[in-house]
């Protein structure tokens, strides 16, 4: 359950409708998620994070379904199930299949494994790894 009322378009200041309407405008749909909604509450983390957002998962060198697939691992990792259901919805429509879902869901779970196996013992990085 929400620690906050979800703002609805009748409640939104003008300033959060114009941010609602360009989320709407970039997406391609007339639905705003309750993320959005929720953080309406405060109109200049909404327009920051949008744009943040906005810009961060629009065109660049990795394509919109590798960059949604990475916002699930890091989702997983982070233990955010409203952004695992998002993203995955998201990435669904743009294309993964449920093979390479499923596949994603090994890469999380075996990435998990490593790194506790690494990190438990604190291995040391490999010079060959490192930053010159």
């Amino acid at each position: 359950m929400s620690t906050r009322v979800l703002i609805s378009d009748a409640d939104a200041s003008p300033d959060v409708l114009a941010i609602f309407n360009d989320i709407r405008e970039t997406r391609g749909s007339e639905f705003i998620n309750n993320f959005w909604r929720a953080l309406a509450h405060d109109p200049i983390q909404l327009k920051a994070t949008w744009g943040e957002l906005k810009q961060i998962m629009g065109p660049g060198e990795i394509d919109p379904l590798t960059k949604e697939m990475i916002y699930i691992a890091v989702s997983v990792a982070n233990g955010c199930p409203y952004c695992i259901h998002s993203h995955t919805a998201a990435a669904k429509a743009k294309g993964m299949s449920e093979t390479q879902h499923s596949e994603l869901i090994s890469i999380i779970g075996m990435a998990g494994k490593t790194n506790h196996l690494v990190t438990a013992p604190q291995v040391p990085v490999d010079d060959v790894f490192k930053a010159k």
